[in-house]
């Protein structure tokens, strides 16, 4: 339950990172090392949303109380999803073809997590 809070409070003080960000910078202001920035904060907040939706999940559907390692390990995959659709949104490069690669990219990732871990 500790690992919860801290996940949690993490992602708001991101989620709050985020809104300065995007409120008070522009594109053209913020640098290389500002996308680094807004990426890994997205990530973080993503990250964080995941841990907390699966954790809800699991408390309905399979009446558990705490999350396992391997539940970050699923959340921390899946949370790279929306970080790689933003880049590629980026790019400009948004179309079946790479929805498809990073499906599937998600699906090897997280059967890699079942698999081996």
């Amino acid at each position: 339950m500790k690992h919860n809070r801290i996940t949690l409070s993490v992602g708001i003080i991101g989620l709050a990172a985020l809104i300065l960000m995007l409120n008070l910078l522009s594109p053209s202001e913020i640098g290389p090392l500002g996308v680094l920035l807004f990426f890994t904060t997205a990530y973080i907040t993503i990250f964080s949303a995941i841990t907390f939706l699966m954790e809800l999940f699991l408390k309905i559907a399979f009446r558990r109380e705490k999350l396992s390692n391997k539940d970050y390990l699923y959340s921390a995959v899946l949370s790279f999803g929306p970080i790689m659709f933003l880049m590629a949104r980026s790019f400009g490069a948004v179309n079946l073809w790479t929805t498809g690669l990073i499906i599937l990219f998600l699906l090897l990732a997280e059967f890699l997590v079942k698999k081996r871990i």
